[in-house]
């Protein structure tokens, strides 16, 4: 639909906006609250393209992790270990201005733990894990505080009822929150620090010049700002081709209410290509990317038959088996991948500047990205 502006709306709703955020995720929420912190004159907006932040911010698990053990392990592989653990302090940091900027209370989170599990088959993952604990409990206990972040529980596998689970291992530093309340609580501080929020703010095209950045809209009008920070994460080359960001998709279900349900924590499976967690007495489910990767290296939100069927098995015989168990719904989320794990926050024009690419981290890190782009952007 084409149509230009009225007098109205471009002299009460679009005029003197000294900062356009686009994204009302984590990280635009994030960077939006923190540019009013540190000057509260600044007129800042979020633009949003949908009703609620499209990709993955009200879409992921909510899982307040950093780093499952497999994961770390396999990132030593082609990073050094100064980089890894840079990353682990980057999402830690992250997590803990979350929780600072919001309260736990309102995100409801809760330090359950997060647990990996190993089948019979993994057993040499397993043990190559074990060898290498008390060393990444000496490294990242530094960063986190706990003199134990890592330790093998198997003993619980019965409590939680799993089928072929024959190992698991604790991270005692993660947690979990409730996505949804997060994003609610970061909408209302952003909007309580006198932030303008437009959802339904589909951009085309940005334009950066001397007098400011031209933002085209796909309705055939075009907003012009001083200063733009881009936080679409997945969808950042649909604005900036160049950026190195792709798009990846997940599946996720989350089931109906299961009776006496006695998952309690959020778990890694399969290399951490699966997780799952409880919440409010059902199971969600999610991942399973690298059954598909090339179909799913995408930002349609479209379903994946044949990675929905691997979910649905893995619930039925792993998660909760020999249990009544069935699925309310499903969704997608888009993530921000790339050829590392390190966010891409830089100026990539005078008056531009973008803080994108997670690496499906968002909740741990996304805070700390959003305020450094915002720090970034003065």
């Amino acid at each position: 639909m084409q149509y230009t502006l009225s007098y109205w709306e471009r002299e009460t709703f679009y005029r003197d906006i000294d900062v356009a955020v686009i994204g009302s995720g984590i990280v635009g929420l994030a960077a939006a609250i923190h540019l009013k912190t540190l000057d509260p004159k600044l007129r800042v907006a979020v633009l949003e393209r949908g009703i609620l932040p499209v990709g993955a911010s009200t879409r992921n698990a909510g899982f307040s992790c950093f780093g499952s053990m497999t994961e770390l392990l396999d990132d030593l592989t082609h990073m050094s270990e100064d980089e890894v653990l840079g990353i682990v302090e980057k999402r830690w940091t992250g997590l803990q201005r979350l929780r600072a900027l919001t309260g736990d209370a309102h995100i409801e989170y809760k330090g359950l733990g997060g647990y990996e599990m190993f089948t019979s088959e993994e057993e040499g993952i397993f043990q190559k894990c074990l060898d290498h604990m008390p060393d990444f409990n000496r490294k990242i206990g530094k960063i986190t505080g706990h003199p134990e972040v890592y330790r093998v529980v198997d003993e619980r596998i019965p409590a939680f009822g799993f089928h072929h689970v024959k190992r698991l291992i604790l991270n005692q530093a993660e947690g979990q929150v409730h996505t949804g309340k997060l994003m609610q609580t970061l909408l209302a501080k952003a909007v309580d620090a006198g932030v303008r929020i437009f959802n339904g703010f589909d951009i085309k095209h940005l334009e950066d010049h001397s007098q400011g950045v031209d933002i085209e809209t796909t309705a055939g009008w075009t907003l012009r700002v001083p200063k733009v920070l881009v936080a679409v994460n997945g969808f950042a080359r649909n604005l900036l081709p160049a950026l190195d960001v792709q798009p990846a998709r997940n599946q996720v279900l989350i089931t109906h209410p299961i009776p006496g349900l006695r998952v309690e924590g959020c778990f890694h499976y399969d290399r951490g290509y699966f997780y799952f967690r409880n919440i409010d007495g059902r199971i969600l489910l999610g991942g399973g990317r690298h059954l598909d990767l090339e179909t799913e290296k995408t930002d349609n939100f479209d379903a994946n038959p044949r990675i929905r069927e691997a979910l649905t098995d893995l619930l039925h015989t792993v998660i909760c088996p020999g249990q009544p168990v069935e699925i309310d719904t499903w969704w997608t989320g888009i993530l921000g991948l790339g050829p590392v794990k390190k966010p891409i926050i830089r100026q990539v024009s005078p008056n531009v500047t973008v803080a994108v690419r997670l690496s499906g981290m968002g909740v741990a890190i996304g805070t700390l990205v959003g305020q450094e782009g915002a720090e970034m952007l003065l």
